[in-house]
């Protein structure tokens, strides 16, 4: 078949790739241009170097359907499109221009989390298992029929960047696979049950706001779920915006007002949470280490060196 593709990052790079090696024919990519956002910083491997590598034409869009790419697309005469971490919706009249359309790579279990950060978002609420999922595209974004899906388990200790490193191993075969299926003919499609549909948007640094209020169990994943490279879940001491580099869930119970600076417990720093915290019947969060805006990196029990005082979610 003759594939066009639309992706960007790392999660574009290795669908190109795949692509690239599975013995089609790549005829065009579209990437978007690099960008200063501080999630599209992260896990950048540029679609455009590679295809260029290649010597596959590249075209440079932050948004799809003006006349040049069209014609780009008509000339190139795709039997099918292949997309991933493309950031923008796509017209139909570029997803429905193939015989077989548009294959979209998402990387979570639809139809939950369809949006962005999917893992992040995942792992904050405690999900068992996280993934990969090749659907058709259509006019609504992620909610088209899937081909094919692959998952993996998460730990207790994972974070987002192990969750990654895990799924983004799931492009290349989940690409291999579904063009196997769809150039023999043999692609089933099943409908998503709408009734289990999520989506999410963007993370901003508003995102990373810690709140107090959240039981500590939550809040010890919403640490892990950014973790670095991703930026750190933050909070306020005396005024100053910290992060929490790492964390864990207290062994005792404790009592007061959530964000209280409370007591140590073994190699690090009580903090009170939860919003039913007054009734002593929860754990607190055990701060381990933290790291200022100079980026210098502490351990929780050096840098509160007197208990007492609180956390704030703003200065």
């Amino acid at each position: 078949m003759r594939v066009v593709m639309f992706g960007y990052q790392t999660w574009g790079q290795r669908t190109l790739q795949a692509l690239l090696d599975s013995g089609h024919e790549v005829a065009l990519v579209v990437t978007h241009p690099r960008s200063d956002h501080a999630y599209e910083r992260i896990w950048s491997d540029s679609v455009a170097d590679l295809a260029e590598k290649h010597g596959v034409p590249v075209l440079l869009r932050n948004r799809p359907g003006d006349e040049e790419l069209l014609g780009a697309l008509r000339d190139a005469g795709p039997d099918l499109i292949v997309a991933n971490n493309w950031r923008t919706w796509l017209p139909p009249e570029i997803f429905d221009l193939p015989p077989h359309g548009t294959l979209n790579v998402h990387d979570s279990l639809l139809p939950a989390y369809a949006g962005f950060s999917p893992l992040i978002w995942a792992l904050i609420n405690g999900e068992k298992e996280v993934g990969v999922t090749a659907h058709r595209m259509d006019g609504e974004l992620d909610m088209g029929d899937i081909l094919l899906q692959r998952a993996v388990p998460v730990g207790p200790k994972d974070t987002a960047t192990d969750l990654f490193h895990r799924t983004v191993g799931l492009i290349g075969p989940i690409v291999t696979d579904a063009l196997e299926l769809i150039a023999s003919g043999r692609a089933v499609w099943t409908p998503q049950d709408r009734s289990r549909s999520s989506f999410f948007h963007k993370r901003s640094v508003e995102d990373s706001r810690m709140d107090w209020t959240w039981p500590a169990e939550d809040l010890e994943r919403f640490v892990r779920a950014q973790s670095d490279p991703y930026p750190n879940a933050f909070t306020h001491h005396r005024g100053e915006r910290i992060r929490i580099v790492s964390a864990a869930v207290s062994e005792g119970r404790y009592g007061g007002t959530p964000g209280r600076i409370f007591i140590r417990e073994g190699d690090g720093v009580v903090i009170v949470a939860g919003a039913e915290a007054r009734t002593g019947r929860l754990p607190g969060l055990v701060v381990r280490r933290v790291r200022t805006e100079d980026g210098g990196e502490h351990a929780a029990t050096d840098y509160f060196r007197t208990m007492g005082g609180y956390l704030t979610a703003r200065p």
